[in-house]
């Protein structure tokens, strides 16, 4: 049973980061709002442009202001969680785009951060309850549950990998915002979460729609995507989580040209998010176009060296720059690539690693073997007890060879 949900969280795993997008959803103001707090706008702001300390704090200070709010219990939550995931290195659009996020989170969640999460999942959930009590069909109630089962799923899914757990809460989420459209059709941002499970649902194997039809699930692609650009094309504050979740769906549908607009768009309008950029580029060299992409990633990396991303990972272009001129058997322009991810301030270590790992390689082809062995004993002086250590021990006890 367990492998089985496995493999069913390896197909819908993207939902979850679809229903969390949803958090950030503005919706019909409860009565007691945070919508028309002044600090709402500098918060999304931030927190677009990853700014994760600072849009944290704005939020914080909004639950102050709005205690008995769910949303801006939500909203805080959303942060958290985003800043976890980004620091745990579990935000790479490619892995979510090839299903590899199934395996190990690159880096162990911080316990003191899980707590604080599990904390505002029950604040939550509480606040919703009281509010559902009150009034079965109250659709902002619903929709809040929605969002916090959608992130709780999220959390237990790429934090604590409880895939059973995961799969009821996306599955909860799901029919939370089922029941906001019934009662209120024209509710866009719920849009998000059930296009997302359509288009999921709708895009699985035939033996694996048998085993969701048991629990009375079903979807279809065309309906997800239908609900995924109109909750896009709205104008709440959820329209640009809904662009995220539908350049990734268009990703996986190989409609890279759609998407990568959506990333333009999104790169000029959050130009510290460098991720956005880097998606822009990767969609460039799937579709066949990696001089474009070679040359958004070149950008980035000299933006970061100028200081435009602050203290985030933009090294990561490096390693994709290297990446793509490895592809082209350009080893001397990948080996210098991945060098170039030494010269970042404050390297990811696990990139850090692999860079230099991927650079021996380059001189084990180039015939510059006192070269490659220098990489490899860097790679092993790094942490020798890693995948990539154990390959750097292989390539010196013979030279690579692709």
């Amino acid at each position: 049973m367990r492998f089985e949900v496995r493999r069913l969280l390896l197909r819908i795993g993207v939902l979850c980061l679809a229903a969390l997008a949803g958090a950030q959803a503005h919706h019909t103001p409860p009565p007691i709002s945070i919508a028309r707090d002044p600090m709402i706008d500098a918060a999304f702001e931030r927190f677009y442009n990853m700014d994760y300390e600072r849009s944290t704090r704005y939020f914080e200070q909004i639950l102050e202001r709005h205690p008995s709010d769910p949303s801006a219990v939500n909203h805080l939550l959303n942060a958290v969680l985003m800043h976890e995931l980004y620091r745990m290195g579990a935000m790479n659009s490619g892995e979510y785009a090839n299903d590899s996020f199934i395996g190990q989170a690159h880096h162990p969640a911080d316990p003191s951060v899980k707590q604080r999460i599990q904390q505002l999942v029950t604040r939550a959930q509480e606040l919703e309850e009281v509010e559902l009590k009150a009034n079965p069909d109250d659709v902002n109630a619903l929709y809040a549950r929605g969002i916090t089962r959608a992130e709780f799923a999220l959390y237990t899914a790429l934090v604590e990998r409880a895939w059973i757990s995961a799969l009821r809460n996306a599955v909860g989420a799901r029919r939370d915002h089922e029941r906001v459209l019934q009662l209120s059709p024209n509710y866009v941002e719920a849009k998000l979460v059930v296009g997302a499970h359509n288009y999921v649902m709708g895009s699985l194997p035939w033996s694996a729609k048998v085993a969701v039809s048991l629990v009375r699930l079903s979807g279809s692609r065309e309906k997800g995507l239908q609900y995924l650009r109109e909750a896009a094309t709205g104008n709440g504050e959820n329209s640009v989580n809904a662009k995220i979740v539908l350049s990734l769906f268009l990703r996986r549908d190989h409609n890279y040209d759609e998407a990568r607009g959506i990333m333009h768009e999104l790169s000029r309008r959050y130009p510290r998010n460098y991720l956005f950029s880097l998606e822009e580029a990767n969609l460039l060299r799937a579709s066949g176009n990696p001089q474009a992409a070679a040359t958004i990633y070149r950008q980035v990396w000299q933006s970061g060296r100028a200081g435009k991303y602050g203290a985030l990972h933009y090294e990561t272009v490096a390693a994709a720059l290297g990446d793509l001129l490895r592809s082209q058997k350009d080893y001397g322009g990948a080996a210098a690539a991945y060098e170039l991810v030494n010269d970042a301030p404050n390297p990811d270590p696990e990139t850090l690693q692999k860079a230099n790992l991927a650079a021996g390689e380059m001189y084990d082809l180039l015939q510059r073997r006192d070269l490659a062995m220098k990489k490899y004993q860097i790679v092993l002086a790094q942490n020798a007890a890693t995948p990539p250590a154990e390959q750097a021990r292989k390539h010196i006890r013979e030279a690579y060879r692709e």
